[in-house]
């Protein structure tokens, strides 16, 4: 596992809350709805059961409260979520940047108020490692949302099952597909979630997942309109923001709702995903 360097880590929570005590001097921004936007992606899954046609998959990604996602920030995104009434939400990893503490019982408080139909589903990236991954875990534990990192859960309507399953921190070499691949039952569709995009590569070639969410990337946070992307960094050089196909798969990077380091954004809102799954037309 690589661990962030204890000296970095240290500076990089200075500076965090630099900033934080210099956005309060200047007064905390309100939750503006405007500032988010709710992308709607249909995806068409290969032996989706008819139960299943038009399910509502939510998804959001790079939260890392404490830094420009303020809790404030945090409870209007969940109000916003809520009202699409999704029918499960997934969360792709990095709840927090370098502080957890200051920001955990309003992280967890959030949570709470998610009101799927079923399920909320989740793994975690690399800054929830560097953080403490048994802290975060303890937190979606207590408000009722299913880990699978290295591991897999199934939503049935009747005895149709859709397999989410999930893989570990790629960045950190957490990541054991391998374990996945033995454990997820041969029969029944599966999405996979994993935290960097770049991963579709490898879990493409498996031929077992229709879908792939990823975030890690922000969308870089710089968008040139018809360009894309020229912000790409590791495990997100190939897929950094948006639909892609790769092989049968498709990979979708959501731009994430918070920031990292730099507190800004051009062309590039942060989003929400809600992805209508379909059944193959006969």
């Amino acid at each position: 596992m690589k661990k962030k360097n204890p000296n970095t880590l240290k500076y990089m929570q200075k500076v965090q809350r630099g900033m934080n005590n210099w956005r309060h001097k200047i007064g905390s921004p309100e939750f503006n709805h405007n500032d988010f936007q709710i992308e709607h992606v249909e995806v068409t899954i290969p032996g989706l059961d008819p139960s299943f046609h038009e399910y509502r998959l939510a998804n959001i990604s790079d939260i890392h409260l404490g830094q420009w996602i303020t809790p404030k920030h945090l409870e209007g995104v969940i109000d916003l979520l809520n009202k699409e009434k999704p029918d499960s939400i997934t969360i792709t990893g990095d709840f927090v940047s370098y502080i957890l503490d200051d920001v955990a019982q309003d992280l967890e408080n959030s949570l709470k108020r998610l009101k799927p139909k079923e399920s909320t589903i989740a793994v975690l990236g690399n800054h929830d490692h560097w953080l403490g991954a048994d802290k975060i875990r303890e937190i979606l534990d207590r408000s009722n949302i299913i880990d699978v990192s290295n591991d897999f859960y199934t939503i049935y309507h009747d005895d149709a099952p859709l397999h989410i399953a999930g893989v570990d921190s790629v960045m950190l070499g957490m990541h054991r597909l391998d374990l996945v691949m033995k454990k997820l039952p041969e029969e029944g569709p599966a999405i996979l979630l994993a935290h960097e995009p770049d991963f579709a590569d490898i879990s493409s070639s498996t031929g077992r997942f229709s879908l792939q969410i990823s975030g890690h990337s922000h969308g870089g946070q710089f968008l040139i309109p018809g360009l894309g992307t020229f912000i790409r960094g590791p495990h997100f050089f190939k897929y950094p923001a948006g639909k892609y196909m790769v092989g049968d798969m498709m990979q979708y990077t959501s731009r994430g709702l918070g920031t990292n380091v730099f507190w800004l954004r051009i062309n590039c809102d942060p989003e929400i995903t809600i992805f209508k799954l379909k059944c193959p037309e006969d």
